[in-house]
């Protein structure tokens, strides 16, 4: 069986498993307390950050990396469009962008926030970040107003990638989105799979629900 290990963007990874119908086994990883004691952790990822996975003997780090090793190894085409398809293209451009245009530079912001003194929490670096973030959003919005979702008429899953970084962004700084981007992010999660990984994945849930409680 599987070990994922971390939630947070391991979201991503139980999402898919869910979709594939992959047996998994969640193991909780706490960044912020006490890392350096999670010898096992730390023994399959010695750079500590998550979500990584153990397959048997193969480990893989980066959520982008990982979705990419289990569809070429479980997929059976599903969720990914053919090579000679023309919705392949955007299909590998926004599987990729949900992490490095995405929710890379949301993070940016998120960990300026947890981290930095509160006299430095509003920087050039911030702003640059969340530049980047409304640029690619705004190639999101324009793929969005031409077909149901983001690869074209049927979910990938680079929806799973894009949609866990629009709901990030959403979460973490409160960014407001438009019509399009609710009724797409909508559409994603009414997913069942989706909403079993929800089920598996407790903190992202009481996370989810804590935010819904407070607007």
């Amino acid at each position: 069986m599987i070990t994922l290990y971390g939630e947070g963007r391991g979201f991503r990874v139980a999402w898919l498993l869910e979709e594939l119908g992959i047996p998994y086994r969640l193991r909780q990883v706490d960044l912020l307390d006490g890392i350096e004691n999670d010898h096992e952790f730390l023994a399959v990822n010695p750079a500590g950050f998550i979500p990584a996975i153990v397959d048997g003997e193969t480990i893989m780090v980066e959520s982008i990396a990982i979705m990419e090793y289990l569809l070429a190894r479980y997929g059976e085409g599903s969720l990914v469009p053919a090579t000679d398809d023309p919705a392949f293209a955007a299909y590998l451009q926004f599987l990729h962008m949900g992490e490095a245009g995405l929710a890379g530079p949301v993070n940016a912001i998120v960990a300026t926030i947890i981290l930095a003194p509160e006299s430095e929490q509003t920087n050039w670096t911030t702003g640059w970040a969340l530049d980047i973030f409304k640029s690619r959003l705004g190639l999101v919005s324009r793929q969005l107003a031409q077909a149901p979702y983001i690869a074209g008429e049927r979910f990938t899953a680079a929806d799973i990638s894009v949609t866990y970084a629009l709901q990030f962004a959403e979460r973490t700084i409160g960014f407001a989105f438009g019509t399009v981007e609710l009724d797409y992010i909508a559409r994603t999660t009414a997913r069942a799979a989706y909403r079993r990984a929800m089920d598996n994945c407790p903190a992202t849930k009481a996370w989810v629900a804590g935010l819904a409680g407070t607007k």
